[in-house]
């Protein structure tokens, strides 16, 4: 969460999928933030946890149950939703903050990827990566 750039060195900055690693999600965008040239464009693409609705102060218990196996399962820390995001952009002084959620538009890849786990190739690299990796 130190990237080795100078402020103000690109125009554009795209995060694929790697927000969600992020243990640090205010120190990720601050990074973001930092790098980006004043005017630049920053694009998060990251897994996120639905926005609370008013009053909610919590994820409901069944998804924080979901969203830990699914943290444990591929090493993740704790999520954030949009909204998380976007305060977080604000925070920084970023402007123009645009959402999106893409869900209808990814989830009917998800079997997919899930099957791709199970091809013989894929076994075989997870048995040579170590029991460590395996959970």
């Amino acid at each position: 969460l130190d990237m080795p750039f100078g402020d103000n060195s690109f125009d554009l900055i795209w995060s694929m999928e790697s927000g969600e690693h992020m243990p640090d999600k205010r120190q990720f965008i601050s990074e973001l933030s930092r790098v980006c040239k004043p005017g630049g464009r920053i694009i998060v693409v990251a897994w996120c946890h639905r926005d609370l609705l008013p009053g909610e102060t919590q994820l409901l218990p069944r998804e924080e149950r979901l969203l830990r196996r699914i943290n444990r399962a591929y090493y993740l820390p704790r999520w954030c939703s949009v909204a998380d995001y976007a305060k977080l952009a604000s925070d920084f002084g970023l402007e123009q903050i645009r959402t999106d959620d893409w869900t209808d538009r990814v989830k009917r890849f998800w079997p997919a990827v899930i099957l791709s786990a199970f091809r013989p190739n894929s076994l075989l690299g997870l048995f040579r990566s170590g029991f460590t990796t395996i959970r």
